[in-house]
C-alpha cells in the first residue's frame, strides 16, 4: 500500500538537483503529485516542495534519501507524512476574532491541524474553546509572574508535544528565551500599521491620519518585536466615511483571513525559512 509524504529542502543551487529527487523517487516507484521549486539568486540556494506516494516504509525512506541526495547535496530537508495533521497551541487575550475563526476552520476540517489547547491570560473565551471540545488553559501573567507563566506554558507544549504556536492576538510580549526555543514554530497576527501607528489604539491613529488602506501581517516570531520572517499580508480599502470602529471591524475582517492562510501554509508543510524571509508554495 503506498503512503503519501511531502518533502521540503533547501540548499545551494546546483545543476541536477530536481533530477536528483525526482530520480530518487522515481528508482523506489514513487509517484510525483506535486512539486514547486524556487531558486534565489540573491542567496543562491535552491527551495522545493514535493509531495508523493509510494511503498517504502518511512525509516527506510528517510535513511535512502539522507545518504544518497540530501548529504551529498547540503540540503537542508524535511518529511512528514502527508496525512500527520500538526499539532497547534493557540494562544489569545481579550480579542477573540482570530481565535473564533481559527477554531471554526479547525472544526469544519478546513484547517488541517490538531488545535491540543487553547491558552489565554484571560477566561473570557473558555466556553467557545469548549465548543469544539478544546482543553482551555488560564495562564495569568504580570511583569512579576511572566517567568513563572512562560515555565507552565512550555511544561503544556512539552506535554502536548506541540508543534505549532499561533499567537492569535496574544497581547503580550514573549521572552526572547522562549522564543529562541521555537525558532519558526511561532506565528503571529499584528495590524499592518506598525511601526507608523504603534501603542494604544492603532486605528484611532490611523482615522486621524486618513488612511485609505489597513491590513495585517503574519509573521513567525523572534526575540526581536514584530520583527520576524513575513509568511502573509492582505489588506482592504478604507475611507473618510468610515469611523474608528469601522476601521476596526474592516481591520479584524483581514487579521483573521491572513492569519488563517499563514497557518494552513504552516500546517501543509508550505513555509521555507529563507534566512530573515519566507519562501511559500502557495
Amino acid at each position: 500500500m503506498k503512503t503519501k509524504y511531502v518533502l521540503t529542502l533547501s540548499c545551494p543551487d546546483r545543476v541536477g538537483i530536481v533530477a536528483a529527487v525526482a530520480g530518487f523517487l522515481a528508482e523506489r516507484g514513487g509517484n510525483i503529485q506535486a512539486s514547486a521549486q524556487y531558486n534565489d539568486v540573491d542567496t543562491q540556494l535552491f527551495f522545493m516542495r514535493v509531495a508523493f506516494e509510494i511503498e517504502a516504509g518511512e525509516d527506510e525512506l528517510r535513511a535512502a534519501f539522507s545518504s544518497s541526495v540530501g548529504a551529498p547535496l547540503a540540503m537542508d530537508w524535511h518529511l512528514t507524512r502527508a496525512d500527520y495533521r500538526p499539532r497547534m497551541l493557540v494562544m489569545v487575550s481579550k480579542f477573540g476574532h482570530c481565535l473564533n475563526d481559527l477554531l471554526y476552520r479547525y472544526g469544519t476540517g478546513l484547517l488541517k491541524t490538531q488545535i491540543a489547547a487553547v491558552v489565554s491570560n484571560h477566561r473570557d473565551f473558555y466556553r467557545l474553546a469548549a465548543n469544539y471540545d478544546v482543553p482551555f488553559h488560564h495562564l495569568p501573567v504580570t511583569a512579576a509572574t511572566k517567568a513563572a507563566q512562560e515555565a507552565k506554558l512550555r511544561e503544556l507544549i512539552e506535554i502536548e508535544k506541540i508543534d505549532v504556536v499561533v499567537l492569535a492576538r496574544y497581547m503580550q510580549v514573549l521572552s526572547p528565551e522562549f522564543c529562541a526555543a521555537m525558532p519558526g514554530r511561532i506565528i503571529n497576527i499584528h495590524h499592518s500599521f506598525l511601526p507608523s501607528f504603534k501603542g494604544a489604539a492603532p486605528y484611532t491613529q490611523a482615522h486621524r491620519r486618513g488612511v485609505k488602506l489597513i491590513g495585517a501581517t503574519a509573521h513567525y516570531v523572534t526575540a526581536d518585536l514584530d520583527e520576524g520572517p513575513i509568511i502573509e499580508q492582505d489588506v482592504t480599502r478604507v475611507d473618510h466615511n468610515m469611523a474608528p470602529d469601522d476601521l476596526m471591524a474592516a481591520g479584524r475582517d483581514v487579521e483573521c483571513s491572513v492569519l488563517a492562510r499563514a497557518a494552513r501554509y504552516h500546517v501543509e508543510r508550505r513555509v521555507l525559512m529563507n534566512g530573515n524571509r519566507t519562501v511559500v508554495f502557495s
